[in-house]
């Protein structure tokens, strides 16, 4: 009798891709609604302009490189990408701004490398740089919290602030503010202390208003990953406690002119960065040990920047450097073969 055999991998994978990326951004709805909450529709606006534009230009790729479109379209890859862009930037960002984003996200840093798979940058952190290098004054631009805004912007005044510019009545002077990075890093600048700095109403108990309770959300969405182990655990936890572990040292060395761990967590990128950016499947360390590494590295890089570096917050930056050694990384830390013993 003859039997049918087939080569390698002989057991299947858990989950599809379509279905990682659908429960990645099944954890991102809490964040995005708490951000929407203390920031209005722009974040919702420009999330559902970020996805159009991914679509589409991914769409085009695929063409171009003569690839099927439906299982790559449906697979839910470039909505996320669209998604982590779409929440980095600020909520009434013009909607080029969106555009030239998305378009070094999925054109230049995914398809121009071959696509999902061989990627070695994060994609929504490529065009995130790409924006905040190029176009400062756009990407400085945030509202404050909804309990700190003098001025609050329905739907439709929020649509034509993105496509046709802000009314005549309103200004941008009037609307935006600095974030809580953005005002700790001028603060010091200027030779105030941590203390006097955080008596502006901008600061909550342990972060900026508004943002460390999104911050929250985030971590919630996260644990949810790590949950259905769809994330592994070590890179968010090495890269908030390597965070964390630097800033309280900076913050007992001197507290006048160091924020602390809390400030630095719940402040920013942080929490996004740790459970949806740093943990990205592609990019990122893939041994359990060069997890570890990898969070860490970028803990630390994300202090660092935010300390020393021209940039208030360094996750985007930080994720970026740790991709190009992720692979180092994990050539040196690949755990031993089962039936081999130690050399020498």
């Amino acid at each position: 009798m003859r039997f049918r055999t087939v080569s390698s991998p002989h057991v299947s994978p858990a989950r599809s891709v379509s279905q990682v990326m659908r429960q990645v951004l099944y954890a991102l709805v809490p964040g995005t609604l708490a951000v929407t909450w203390y920031f209005g529709w722009g974040v919702i606006v420009n999330i559902l302009l970020a996805s159009i534009l991914a679509l589409a230009l991914e769409a085009g790729m695929l063409a171009i490189r003569g690839k099927p479109l439906k299982p790559f379209l449906s697979d839910g890859s470039a909505i996320l990408t669209a998604w982590l862009l779409a929440l980095a930037i600020p909520p009434l960002a013009p909607w080029w701004l969106t555009a030239v984003g998305i378009f070094f996200a999925i054109v230049i840093a995914k398809h121009l490398y071959g696509g999902l798979g061989y990627n070695p940058f994060n994609p929504a952190m490529i065009g995130y740089v790409v924006l905040l290098i190029s176009f400062p004054r756009e990407m400085t631009l945030w509202l404050p919290p909804a309990a700190l805004a003098e001025t609050h912007l329905g739907l439709g005044e929020t649509l034509h602030a993105i496509f046709a510019g802000l009314p005549s009545s309103l200004s941008w002077d009037a609307l935006t503010m600095a974030t809580p990075l953005d005002q700790v890093k001028t603060e010091l600048g200027l030779n105030r202390t941590i203390s006097e700095i955080r008596e502006n109403p901008l600061f909550g108990q342990f972060g900026g208003q508004g943002w460390e309770w999104v911050a929250n959300w985030w971590a919630l969405g996260g644990l949810y990953l790590i949950y259905r182990r769809v994330i592994a655990w070590q890179i968010p936890v090495a890269m908030l406690v390597s965070l964390g572990a630097i800033a309280t040292l900076f913050y007992l060395i001197d507290p006048d002119a160091h924020a602390s761990a809390t400030f630095h967590i719940f402040s920013g990128g942080a929490m996004l960065g740790a459970f949806f950016i740093a943990t990205d499947p592609v990019t990122a360390s893939t041994t359990p040990r060069g997890r570890l590494i990898y969070g860490a590295g970028i803990g630390v890089l994300t202090y660092v920047i935010r300390t020393w570096g021209g940039y208030p917050d360094g996750v985007a930056f930080s994720v970026l450097l740790m991709n190009m050694a992720a692979p180092t990384i994990d050539y040196y830390t690949q755990p031993r073969v089962f039936g081999q013993g130690k050399r020498g």
